[in-house]
C-alpha cells in the first residue's frame, strides 16, 4: 500500500464530475509519452515552437541579454533548454520536473553534450513552489516555461504560477514562456486525439500511476479517451470516459461511475495574445516582447520585471 498518498487525489476523485490534476501524467511512462505526441503530424505546438525559436533565434538572444542562469520548468527531456543554451551561453542549467527520473537522464544527458555547463536536476512540483539550490545565484537568471504548458492551469491558478516565477528573478532577469494561441477548432481537436491514439494512452497511463500512489484498482482498458475544445472557456478538455459502470477502490474509499461518466484530466486554454501580457504584467512581469509564426498559431513572450 502506499505510504503518505497525495490528499488531492481522492479529493479529486470524490467530487462531481470527477478530477485528476495533470501532473500526475508525468511519471516516467507519461513522460515518455508525451515526448512521443511532440513528435506526431498533429501535434504542431512543438514543431512551431522550434522553428519560431530557431527562426528568430539572433532577435531573441539580443533581447534576452547576458544570462547567467537558466531555470526550465516542466523541464522534462532538456531539449529545448538545450537549444536555448547554445544561443545564450549561461554558466548554469536547472532543470525543474516532478517526473524526477526522467530528468536526471536529462541533465546527465545535457552535461555529458555541453562541457562546462553546471547542469542540476531539481525535482519538485512547481504549483507548490520551487526551491533551488542554495548556490544557485540570483544575478542574471532566466526562468523558461516552454511548450504552452501554462495552459494547462485555469486563469486564476496560471496568475498563481506566474507570480511564483516572478519570485524566482531579481530586477535583472526575465522569463522566456511559449503560449499556444487561439486557431481553427479541427487543428486543436486533432492535436489533442492523434489518430495512433499516442494521447489516448497518455491520459489513461495517469490511472496506473494513481494505482501506484494511492493503492487505487483502475482498469486503464475501462475508459476511453475523449478530448474536445470549449469554444465558450477557449480550452481544449481532455477527459477519461467509463465504458461500463465501475467502481474503483483504494485504501480508505471508493467511487462508482456510472457508464459514459466522465474524469477530467487536463485543459489548455488557447489565450489572445494581449490577454497573455496583461496576465503577465499582473504577475509583474511589465515589459513584453513578442515573436510569432507566419500563421499566428504560437508565440513565444520574453517578459521583464
Amino acid at each position: 500500500m502506499p505510504l503518505n498518498r497525495p490528499s488531492d487525489i481522492t479529493e479529486g476523485l470524490s467530487q462531481r464530475p470527477a478530477r485528476i490534476s495533470p501532473k500526475y501524467f508525468y511519471d516516467q511512462r507519461g513522460s515518455q509519452l508525451f515526448e512521443a505526441i511532440t513528435r506526431l503530424p498533429e501535434y504542431y505546438p512543438t514543431r512551431t515552437e522550434t522553428a519560431l525559436m530557431q527562426r528568430h533565434a539572433a532577435d531573441m538572444a539580443r533581447h534576452l541579454g547576458a544570462v547567467r542562469t537558466v531555470i526550465e520548468l516542466g523541464a522534462g527531456s532538456c531539449e529545448k533548454a538545450r537549444a536555448l543554451c547554445a544561443w545564450v551561453r549561461p554558466a548554469c542549467f536547472v532543470g525543474v520536473d516532478i517526473s524526477v527520473d526522467f530528468l536526471q537522464e536529462a541533465v546527465l544527458r545535457l552535461r555529458a553534450d555541453m562541457p562546462g555547463l553546471d547542469a542540476r536536476a531539481v525535482g519538485g512540483d512547481m504549483t507548490q513552489g520551487v526551491v533551488l539550490p542554495s548556490d544557485i545565484p540570483r544575478a542574471g537568471r532566466l526562468v523558461f516555461y516552454p511548450g504552452s504548458s501554462i495552459g494547462n492551469f485555469d486563469p486564476t491558478q496560471a496568475l498563481e504560477l506566474l507570480r511564483h516565477m516572478r519570485a524566482l528573478v531579481d530586477g535583472d532577469g526575465g522569463l522566456l514562456i511559449g503560449i499556444d494561441l487561439p486557431k481553427d477548432v479541427a487543428v486543436l481537436e486533432a492535436a489533442y486525439d492523434d489518430a495512433a491514439g499516442v494521447t489516448a494512452a497518455f491520459n489513461r497511463n495517469v490511472l496506473t500511476h494513481l494505482n501506484r500512489l494511492i493503492g487505487s484498482d483502475f482498469v486503464e482498458d475501462q475508459w476511453g479517451h475523449r478530448a474536445f475544445f470549449n469554444q465558450q472557456a477557449s480550452r481544449i478538455e481532455m477527459h477519461l470516459e467509463a465504458l461500463a459502470p465501475i467502481c474503483v477502490r483504494w485504501p480508505g474509499g471508493e467511487r462508482r461511475f456510472a457508464m459514459g461518466e466522465r474524469i477530467h484530466t487536463e485543459n489548455s486554454y488557447k489565450y489572445p495574445l494581449a490577454v497573455f501580457t496583461d496576465m503577465l504584467a499582473q504577475a509583474g512581469f511589465s515589459h513584453a516582447q513578442a515573436w510569432t509564426d507566419e500563421r499566428g498559431w504560437f508565440a513565444v513572450v520574453h517578459a521583464r520585471p
